[in-house]
């Protein structure tokens, strides 16, 4: 049964770039980009000849062939791109470009109708080849893993491997200054490591055996071998870099809005084209029935929504590429817009709000039991637990040279406790006190004795072969910036920040009242997590859930938006979010709501934009004001509009990213000036 706790006031609850299967990242496709540029300059250089012939006073029929070979050439990508769009039934952007090229083309318009399609085919390739900026994120994160492993054999030797060659179990060695090829776990040696193109931050971590080190983070200070854990698209940078990719190709309710709006667009924009061809060609002025032909084709031109189509996915590729920068993982674009609409927080405590380094503060044995036996039967149920309260039990336990006995037949019962079968002996059940009361009614007196003297610890009861023992006290710290990270939400307007833990009342509270949420969930089991979750959700609240552990597993994926702490968080949790820190920071989780709105602000801004420049260009077309061959560089303010403005979000978080570069380094300074000034004293003596 949970328990609740108000804290303060609570408020209510073109063309158009083509999506294309293959990768222009890899070899293949950088070699098909390099053949469709060939073809595109070539086009182009047809096209210049045609123009340098007539300034030159070569006769029209003359000059206008290499126009018109160079516009044939060029046209055929738009009629390709046209046909499949026509195929699937949504004649877009392509399918324009590539009607207005060959209605110019037929009224021997052939120097317009090259230069119009050798722009927009350029324009195609530039931006979705390049993904506007993207890729290069792609390919820097792609470069921080080196192509080649040295890899060590059982005798000690070492060979040199291609990466993709390596295998799960492997041992890799990487020495100082290099980079590491895989994910893995020390096994000999200690060294610095650099993880900012993980988790963003600059100050570099120790690690020693046991470590989990990962791909593409560098090696600063010593030898180290590591046994492989993941490698290639499975390390966790490559996940990194597939989210990005899985953003360009990725479609949302809003991108197929869009691209509907698209195919609408298209039948209206042939109708003005019609209508302004019939008007312009029954005007008592000669000139303007001469020109009708021309300023049809100009409509289809100006008004092609290659902008508006690309608005969305632009904005999408360079927000996941800021929040990569800073180690957040997004894993869909969805995930990313619903993050704008968030109104409600909900974060786990352990391992969240508070380290998840617990420390064992007091050991409270029931009435005639040592503490040594209290910690002895401890340290037997937790020996087979990952609950950051067992390691730290262990620890305790090694300390005090208490070697756990072997046990059978464990379970641990997520959000109670662990049982287990002594070797030899009897049961022992290790947990939440009201666990203990559940299965032995017996002890509700002595378990009420015993947390009162812990009053504001987290604790972990134990019961063995028919009796109760006590309970061992662990204290945890509050993680540094989650009282800054609660009062960011607020000033974003989230309206609710809440507590969800299985630990006691009291404890739940103290850490709550301490970051300043609004109300506190305590005692929870994973199921009475996910109905207070829904609960909430039936309201009408727009959730983010924060957590790190198993029993977080549910609400994260249930949530609105889950965000899981993943490099110290458990695979669960890391898979059931859509959303992975790679550092533990709370700071990102506002940030991340801030990139959100923001993205939400600039699509919105591409699509206006967008189409407040297509009906310009149609009024200026359907007027005769605006000439065929400048359409293409009329189409050209649009693209570069909208890319433009998508790019600033690759930039957004810059300063949250040096402020934190220069805190940290500021800390490192003075950390370590009283040592210098010591040594110098010493020196000095």
């Amino acid at each position: 049964m949970s328990s609740a706790a108000s804290l303060g006031s609570t408020a209510p609850l073109g063309g158009m770039p083509r999506r294309h299967d293959h990768d222009d990242s890899t070899p293949a496709g950088g070699e098909r980009l390099e053949r469709q540029l060939v073809v595109a300059l070539g086009g182009g250089v047809l096209l210049l000849c045609s123009w340098v012939a007539g300034l030159l006073g070569f006769e029209r029929a003359v000059a206008q062939i290499p126009a018109a070979i160079g516009a044939i050439v060029l046209v055929l990508p738009l009629a390709r791109g046209a046909w499949q769009e026509l195929r699937r039934g949504t004649a877009s952007s392509d399918s324009l470009a590539c009607l207005a090229v060959l209605a110019a083309l037929a009224n021997n318009y052939f120097l317009a109708a090259g230069f119009l399609a050798f722009f927009l085919w350029l324009a195609e390739l530039i931006l979705s080849r390049t993904a506007w900026g993207a890729q290069r994120a792609i390919r820097d994160l792609v470069e921080l893993t080196p192509d080649v492993a040295r890899l060590v054999a059982e005798d000690g030797t070492e060979r040199e491997v291609p990466q993709s060659a390596l295998r799960v179990g492997q041992r890799v060695r990487v020495r100082p200054g290099e980079n590491l090829p895989a994910d893995g776990r020390l096994v000999a040696g200690t060294s610095s490591i650099n993880q900012a193109s993980l988790t963003g931050e600059a100050v570099p971590i120790e690690v020693q055996a046991g470590s989990e080190v990962y791909a593409g983070t560098t090696n600063l200070t010593g030898q180290i071998d590591l046994e492989v854990t993941a490698v290639a698209g499975e390390t966790t940078i490559g996940k990194v870099e597939r989210l990005i990719r899985e953003a360009e190709r990725s479609r949302t309710r809003r991108q197929e809005l869009i691209e509907r709006l698209a195919s609408y667009y298209v039948p209206v924009v042939l109708m003005v084209a019609l209508v302004v061809w019939f008007f312009t060609s029954r005007s008592n002025d000669a000139a303007v029935r001469d020109s009708a032909a021309e300023r049809a084709i100009t409509v289809l031109v100006v008004t092609c929504p290659g902008a508006l189509l690309i608005a969305y996915p632009t904005a999408m590729v360079a927000a996941f590429a800021a929040a990569a920068r800073l180690g957040i993982m997004i894993k869909q674009t969805r995930t990313l817009e619903a993050a704008a609409e968030v109104d409600t927080v909900v974060m786990d405590k352990t391992g969240t709000i508070t380290t998840g380094k617990f420390a064992v503060s007091r050991l409270a044995p029931a009435d005639g039991v040592d503490g040594a036996t209290l910690l002895q039967a401890a340290a037997d149920a937790e020996q087979s637990s990952n609950h950051p309260l067992a390691r730290s039990i262990l620890e305790t336990a090694g300390k005090a040279r208490i070697e756990p006995r072997r046990t059978t037949e464990v379970k641990e019962l997520h959000g109670r406790g662990v049982s287990a079968q002594v070797a030899g002996g009897g049961v022992i059940l290790a947990g939440r006190g009201s666990w203990i009361v559940e299965t032995h009614p017996a002890t509700a007196a002595p378990v009420r004795a015993v947390e009162e003297k812990l009053d504001g610890m987290s604790s972990v009861h134990v019961w063995e072969a028919g009796r109760y023992l006590g309970a061992v006290g662990l204290e945890d710290k509050l993680r540094r910036h989650a009282a800054d990270a609660v009062s960011s939400l607020r000033r974003l307007g989230v309206r609710r920040v809440s507590i969800f833990t299985g630990d006691r009342l009291s404890v739940a509270t103290r850490v709550g009242q301490a970051v300043g949420v609004d109300s506190v969930e305590a005692e929870c089991l994973p199921e009475e997590k996910h109905e207070q979750l829904q609960h909430l959700i039936r309201r009408g609240h727009r959730t983010l859930v924060v957590g790190d552990g198993i029993n977080d597993g549910p609400i994260l994926a249930s949530a609105d938006v889950g965000v899981a702490m993943g490099l110290s968080g458990s695979d669960i949790a890391t898979n059931s979010a859509g959303v992975a820190l790679m550092n533990d920071d709370l700071r990102h989780v506002p940030f991340l709501i801030e990139l959100a709105r923001k993205s939400r602000s600039v699509i919105a801004q591409n699509i206006g934009a967008s189409l407040l420049l297509a009906l310009v260009g149609l009024a200026l077309a359907a007027t005769g004001q605006i000439q065929i061959w400048v359409t293409p560089f009329y189409q050209a303010v649009a693209y570069i509009f909208v890319i433009a403005n998508s790019l600033r979000l690759v930039r957004f978080g810059e300063d949250f990213a040096g402020a934190e570069e220069f805190r940290r380094a500021e800390e490192a300074r003075l950390a370590s000036a009283p040592k210098r000034s010591a040594s110098r004293r010493i020196s000095a003596a």
